[in-house]
């Protein structure tokens, strides 16, 4: 029997962009890189399939004024960082969308607050998140916390996550699936996946 129903699931890649990947940025995720192989391969197979995938990232404007209050002094010491129109908030080479993938912009932690991930999730019919990206106890976690509230299964792929250390992302994928979120490896889930 299948684990989840991917007809009705989405690849959700999160925040793996240059401002979280670049060593001279003060937000970089150290281990960001180690991850960037197995969501590839989840993502090729979604690409070969034909199953939706959603980009989000993290952009602000260059005056500052949508910046979260606790990085108000980040900002301004870094003159500015993960801004629209930048290399900061592109989408590494590695995973960058294709033309037609859908790309959500989102100003805070969560993927779905104050943005369109809901609706297009709904418009879609989906049920499922399979979610990725950095980092795991910030964004991945708000993220997680906000699909559970809204009803949709959430499958975390575990080494599809990072942070800015192996314990901080261990003891975030213990509470995550303590809440119900199913935690699975790349290979494990490809494996599900390839029986579709």
């Amino acid at each position: 029997m299948k684990m989840v129903d991917f007809k009705r699931s989405v690849l959700l890649i999160v925040d793996m962009e240059y401002g979280f990947l670049d060593s001279k940025s003060p937000l970089f995720v150290n281990l960001g890189f180690e991850i960037v192989a197995n969501i590839k391969k989840i993502l090729n197979i979604y690409r070969e399939k034909k199953l939706p995938i959603i980009f989000v990232k993290r952009e602000h404007r260059k005056s500052g004024i949508d910046i979260d209050k606790t990085r108000v002094e980040i900002f301004k010491k870094s003159k500015g960082l993960i801004l629209e129109n930048d290399k900061s908030s592109e989408i590494i080479d590695d995973l960058k969308p294709l033309k037609d993938e859908i790309i959500v912009i989102k100003r805070r932690w969560s993927s779905f607050f104050g943005t369109e991930l809901d609706i297009l999730l709904r418009r879609l019919n989906i049920n499922n998140l399979i979610v990725t990206g950095i980092q795991t106890p910030n964004c991945i976690r708000a993220t997680v916390y906000d699909a559970l509230s809204l009803d949709y299964n959430v499958i975390l792929i575990s080494d599809g996550t990072e942070s800015k250390s192996m314990k901080i992302r261990e003891n975030n994928l213990l509470e995550m699936k303590n809440i119900g979120v199913k935690i699975l490896k790349t290979e494990e889930f490809i494996k599900e996946l390839k029986m579709m």
